[in-house]
């Protein structure tokens, strides 16, 4: 089976502060077979680049308004004449924010939207057959699941034990 694969290689700013940013090489990817999603990945100068997944739809917003919360925001600006995308990542491993130049980010999310236009991402995937391998039983159980099922969580925990 064929999949098609948007990407673009691209350079975005890492802002330290209103003065300061350096540059970070990114590729964007968009794939058919995980239609509402966007994958980026930075590279830091790390043996292995740094991974982000978010919506699209919520980076095609991200270029016209301001949009997200908690892990993601994006929003559209200017600087030094252009437009900009800005986009805040939080993780447990830090914050960062990071400018994207609007119009290749713009060019980019249209070819995708040519592959996989809004309100068709759902034709691509297949729930049933999601579903179907997330509920399927195993041959033995796991300790989580030992665990779960245990008497230790089918007792009420709002009632204080007997001898407490």
């Amino acid at each position: 089976m064929h999949v098609t694969v948007v990407e673009r290689e691209l350079e975005l700013k890492l802002v330290l502060s209103p003065e300061r940013a350096v540059p970070v090489p990114a590729r964007l990817t968009y794939r058919a077979d995980d239609p509402y999603a966007v994958h980026i990945a930075f590279h830091i100068g790390s043996d292995t680049p740094v991974h982000w997944t978010f919506a699209r739809e919520l980076l095609v917003e991200g270029v016209f308004r301001p949009c997200g919360h908690g892990d993601v925001r994006i929003w559209p600006t200017r600087t030094e004449g252009r437009g900009a995308v800005l986009m805040a990542l939080s993780s447990p491993d830090g914050d960062a924010l990071l400018e994207a130049p609007a119009a290749q980010v713009s060019a980019w999310l249209e070819r995708s939207l040519r592959v996989v236009p809004p309100g068709r991402e759902s034709e691509l995937v297949c729930v049933d057959d999601g579903l179907a391998e997330l509920l399927a039983t195993t041959t033995g159980r796991g300790r989580a699941d030992e665990a779960w099922l245990g008497e230790r969580w089918s007792r009420d925990e709002s009632r204080p034990e007997e001898g407490a």
